[in-house]
């Protein structure tokens, strides 16, 4: 089977990790690299014997067998749309748009074509996070801690809202995410913001956030965001269920129960590699481990944006579940026998 032929839109920081896991497989070429800043493009498409195109158009015209999209967020949209509309796989990094319309149109798009597709919500393949669920899998969970305490990346797009969404969207994503992975969906939060902007030029991004989350299976929770620090404090869950207490961060879950303490490492690196292994497979045909399709990082990005909704305005906002919650095509297809999807 000839090597599996990847295309990076983007050639910033996120791509290049990307490209050095690409990389290292010995089934997978990177043919092509295009970005806004032809430089970065080409100084990326040397370094692994590519190509730099000067648009996403031509890039596709190479004939790739999947896309990765590492743009930043509010570029998020007309890339999908013309990757979409070629019928390329497509990997997607997170956040997958600034809005909300942007990435539920892109949803609809890749639902009516049946894409493959993939998003970087690389936590997922986390094997603490697998363990986290085994244990949960028979204890409700009753109440869930989410934080990310951080610095300001050295973006200039970063603290601006209009750009990356905030650090609800752009960083306590990942975060969100596992919520809904080991908690469920969430049905309602309320949510509140300081409306001081880190000291960084340009900045109109709350400094820090707070939300109060209520889950659809009646569990409750708080989310706490801040970019206010020199270095990334805190990320990741406490999370409490009926006599267990797990404490779950990239680097490791700590289990508290009957038993005692313990802790069990993770490897976030061996979770980076992981998240494109199991794409270039599912792009091959030879495997089926694609853990967060865009339908399903659908679904984090609206809680995200709930939250920074809510932040902003200082009201409650509720959030869809069920199948009312997946693009329209999708639940369409989930709705019973003879149930009609609302136009």
């Amino acid at each position: 089977m000839r090597a599996c032929r990847v295309g990076l839109v983007g050639a910033g920081g996120v791509a290049q990790r990307h490209a050095r896991v690409l990389g290292g497989f010995p089934d997978v070429e990177i043919v092509g690299v295009t970005d806004v800043t032809r430089d970065a493009a080409a100084r990326l498409a040397d370094a692994y014997g590519a190509r730099a195109f000067p648009d996403v158009d031509e890039l596709l015209a190479a004939g790739p067998d999947a896309v990765y999209v590492c743009v930043p967020p509010f570029a998020h949209g007309p890339v999908e749309e013309a990757v979409v509309a070629a019928g390329v796989p497509m990997f997607v990094e997170k956040p997958v748009a600034v809005d909300l319309d942007t990435a539920e149109r892109i949803a609809d798009l890749v639902a009516r074509r049946g894409l493959l597709t993939g998003v970087g919500h690389h936590w997922r393949y986390l094997h603490v996070v697998e363990q986290a669920r085994a244990l949960l899998a028979d204890r409700p969970v009753r109440m869930v801690g989410g934080s990310w305490l951080d610095k300001v990346p050295p973006v200039d797009w970063w603290p601006r809202r209009d750009r990356s969404g905030g650090p609800v969207v752009e960083q306590a994503a990942h975060v969100l995410d596992l919520m809904r992975l080991l908690v469920g969906e969430v049905s309602e939060v309320t949510a509140y913001g300081d409306g001081s902007p880190p000291p960084v030029d340009g900045a109109d991004i709350d400094s820090v956030t707070t939300a109060a989350l209520r889950f659809a299976g009646g569990a409750v929770g708080t989310l706490a965001a801040a970019c206010v620090l020199g270095w990334k404090h805190r990320a990741g869950l406490e999370i409490l269920a009926d006599g267990l207490a797990l404490s779950l961060a990239e680097d490791g879950l700590t289990v508290c129960d009957g038993d005692g303490e313990r802790h069990l490492p993770a490897d976030p690196d061996g979770a980076r590699v992981a998240v494109d292994r199991a794409f270039v497979d599912a792009v091959r045909g030879v495997g089926d481990d694609v853990r967060v399709p865009y339908a399903e990082a659908l679904g984090t990005q609206r809680l995200a944006l709930a939250v920074a909704e809510s932040a902003r305005t200082g009201r409650p906002v509720s959030l869809p579940t069920g199948p009312a919650a997946l693009p329209r095509v999708a639940a369409a297809e989930a709705a019973p026998a003879g149930a009609v999807a609302d136009a």
